[in-house]
């Protein structure tokens, strides 16, 4: 799934451009070490590569249908998703209840959590400065993608 003209169009509407890899791109592998680094007491150090990591391949499983969008706000911050970071998107994935989404909202794009409670969609921010959205029958409303990966400095 490629992202079409019109959604194209709707995101540069709303002020943002698609970064898009070029799936024809030569990939960038980086060493991947045998051991997994401690998040408690520190381990000795593995000297031994295991393999390497293509990023675009682990970031990026359905390249074609992936997109990266940059967060402007503070309401996602509890999912750890603040101002500034990156999104990787894929629309091969539908959404599902708990997932975290990027929705078109009356021509407004946003970043929520997706939640379908009984038929009632709501857009849920991770912040309690922000009041969730209810979907009414008379917006228009679309899932642009789903939140894979967030890419942020320290």
């Amino acid at each position: 799934m490629t992202l079409d003209a019109r959604t194209i169009e709707k995101l540069a509407k709303v002020g943002l451009t698609v970064m898009r890899r070029d799936v024809h791109a030569p990939s960038s592998t980086v060493p991947l070490f045998i051991s997994k680094v401690a998040a408690g007491m520190p381990s000795p150090a593995d000297d031994y590569v295991e393999k390497t990591l293509d990023l675009n391949e682990y970031c990026l499983p359905h390249s074609e249908a992936s997109f990266f969008l940059k967060v402007s706000g503070n309401s996602m911050t509890g999912a750890d998703i603040h101002d500034g970071d990156i999104l990787v998107v894929d629309r091969s994935i539908p959404p599902k209840s708990g997932q975290v989404v990027i929705a078109m909202l009356d021509g407004e794009l946003t970043v929520k959590r997706f939640l379908n409670e009984g038929g009632r969609v709501l857009l849920k921010p991770e912040n309690p400065n922000y009041p969730t959205i209810t979907i009414g029958p008379n917006q228009d409303f679309s899932v642009m993608g789903t939140v894979i990966f967030v890419v942020h400095k320290f």
